[in-house]
C-alpha cells in the first residue's frame, strides 16, 4: 500500500522485550508498544499463522492492510484478507505462510501497519533474537 493524503502516525517508544512461548500447542511471540500490541501466532496443525496489532484507538476500514519494513532489508507487503475486531481496535491477518512478516520483522528498524488512514510505527529494537526463536520454535504433539 503507497502513502496516503492524511496519515495518523503513532510513533513508537523504545519497545519492550519481545516474547516468545508457546501456549496450547501454539507458538507466540508478543511485544508490546505505546503505538500497538502485537501479537503473532504459529499453529503447526495447520499451518497457519496469525499476526494482530492492536492499537487504544481505532483503526481505519479499508480495502487493503499493509506494512512497510525500513531498514537494511525493507520490503512494502500488503492483503486484502484482514479482519476487525475487538471495536476495530484490532486488525488481524491470517496465513499459511509468513515468512515475508518474519523477514521484514527480523531484519529492519521499524515496522509501519497502514490500513485506510491510520499508520501504527513499530520500533523493531531488539526483535531479531525474538523472531530467530519463533522460526525454531517447536510444539510437542501431545502439549
Amino acid at each position: 500500500m503507497r502513502a496516503f493524503a492524511l496519515t495518523l502516525i503513532c510513533l513508537a517508544t523504545p519497545s519492550a522485550a519481545w516474547t516468545v512461548d508457546v501456549d496450547g500447542g501454539i507458538c507466540v511471540l508478543e511485544n508490546s508498544q505505546d503505538a500497538a500490541d502485537l501479537r503473532m501466532t504459529f499453529d503447526p496443525s495447520g499451518p497457519l499463522y496469525s499476526i494482530a496489532l492492536t492499537t487504544s484507538d481505532p483503526w481505519d476500514s479499508g480495502p487493503i492492510f499493509s506494512m512497510d519494513f525500513r531498514g537494511p532489508r525493507g520490503q512494502i507487503i500488503s492483503t486484502t484478507r484482514h479482519i476487525l475486531d475487538q471495536d476495530d481496535r484490532r486488525v488481524r491477518v491470517e496465513d499459511t505462510g509468513f515468512g515475508n512478516v518474519l523477514d521484514g520483522l527480523e531484519f529492519n528498524s521499524t515496522a509501519t501497519a497502514n490500513l485506510g488512514l491510520v499508520s501504527v510505527t513499530l520500533d523493531l529494537t531488539g526483535a531479531a533474537p525474538a523472531i530467530q526463536a519463533f522460526r525454531d520454535c517447536t510444539v510437542s504433539p501431545f502439549a
